[in-house]
């Protein structure tokens, strides 16, 4: 396998069946592709999507993970409480971009919404903050509320400490023996 995640965007969902997952997203399947070749195209197009075989993680469970920079594209987010009420289970969102010092991460269960949180570094502010903090996110220096005076500072590990306790950092895929060929998609 080859690892991604750094300056980028990626879905985790629990136990995901890829043709769900895709249909849900409106994605058009262009067939397999070998892991190198599928983490070219999602981080070199902004109009294909990679999904993997579902890989072991967190808790014991399985994920299917989809990543490209469309999810990256504004106005073209994807709403992981709407995608988990879709596929009834656990959706979760994450995105990094150390241009910006953009981090976030989300999480939803059967349609609710569980956490949310956004850090934009470049302006030094949290832009989203729904639910409580885990504690994993405790664990990357976040405080368990969220004041109007307190300063956090997230870093691409986080992100990747946070998908590794929740689901599956990308980051660690690299060099691990495949399951199976990831799945290239057009984003509608």
């Amino acid at each position: 396998m080859l690892g991604f995640g750094h300056k980028q965007a990626w879905l985790a969902v629990r136990d995901g069946d890829p043709d769900a997952v895709a249909e849900a997203l409106g994605l058009r399947d262009l067939g397999p592709v070998s892991w190198r070749d599928g983490i070219d195209l999602a981080y070199l197009t902004d109009d294909r999507l990679v999904l993997t075989p579902l890989l072991p993680g967190a808790r014991g469970s399985r994920w299917l993970l989809v990543t490209g920079r469309w999810l990256l594209r504004v106005g073209s987010t994807v709403d992981p409480t709407w995608l988990s009420a879709e596929l009834r289970g656990e959706v979760q969102f994450f995105a990094t971009y150390r241009v910006g010092e953009l981090h976030r991460w989300q999480r939803a269960m059967d349609g609710v919404l569980v956490r949310a949180f956004e850090y934009l570094g470049e302006a030094g502010e949290v832009r989203d903050w729904r639910g409580d903090p885990d504690e994993v996110e405790a664990s990357v220096g976040l405080p368990p509320t969220l004041e109007h005076k307190t300063d956090v500072l997230v870093s691409e590990s986080d992100v990747m400490r946070v998908a590794g306790a929740w689901s599956v950092d990308p980051t660690a895929l690299d060099g691990l023996p495949a399951p199976g060929p990831l799945r290239a998609t057009a984003a509608p």
